[in-house]
């Protein structure tokens, strides 16, 4: 008995160690070595446009052409997650992974949609996907910058397109 709880707990530690290993191969992959985006691949709302009005709380659709979502963490070619850029006035260095912020919110898990809750008055929206360590592709994959206002008077219907 106690030899097989001596084996058990030694298996444990080899592959613990193994997995480690790989996870560590993965994440002190130069960052330099960015991920390749998909010819023609694109980015965008799929149900806001430049100069819209919506109320307090939202919802923003994503959409990507080109190329799959995928979870981050999921090193599967031609896929990614979307990250939203909330009134980012200068984009993050795009050679290095992105940051996690209020201003820059990560779907690691592969959302395609997400509630806001804005102040009122305006704001811009930015859509950026990024591959399974959160770096932009090369070459980036952005959507255009659209401004909208926030307005308590105003409803968002699903027609926005």
């Amino acid at each position: 008995m106690k030899i097989s709880l001596l084996i058990s707990i030694f298996l444990l530690l080899a592959m613990s160690n193994l997995i480690a290993d790989d996870k560590a191969k993965d994440e002190s992959a130069p960052v330099s070595q960015r991920t390749p985006s998909s010819e023609g691949a694109a980015v965008s709302f799929l149900n806001l446009k430049n100069g819209d009005e919506v109320p307090p709380t939202f919802t923003a659709k994503f959409l990507i052409s080109g190329m799959g979502v995928a979870p981050a963490g999921s090193n599967i070619d031609n896929t990614g997650h979307h990250h939203l850029l909330i009134d980012v006035n200068e984009l993050p260095d795009m050679s290095q992974p992105l940051p996690s912020s209020g201003q820059i919110r990560h779907f690691g898990g592969g959302q395609g949609e997400t509630e806001l809750t804005l102040p009122e008055g305006e704001h811009t929206l930015q859509l950026l996907f990024a591959d399974y360590l959160h770096r932009p592709h090369d070459p980036v994959v952005i959507s255009e910058k659209i401004t909208i206002t926030v307005s308590k008077d105003a409803v968002q219907t699903e027609e926005q397109p």
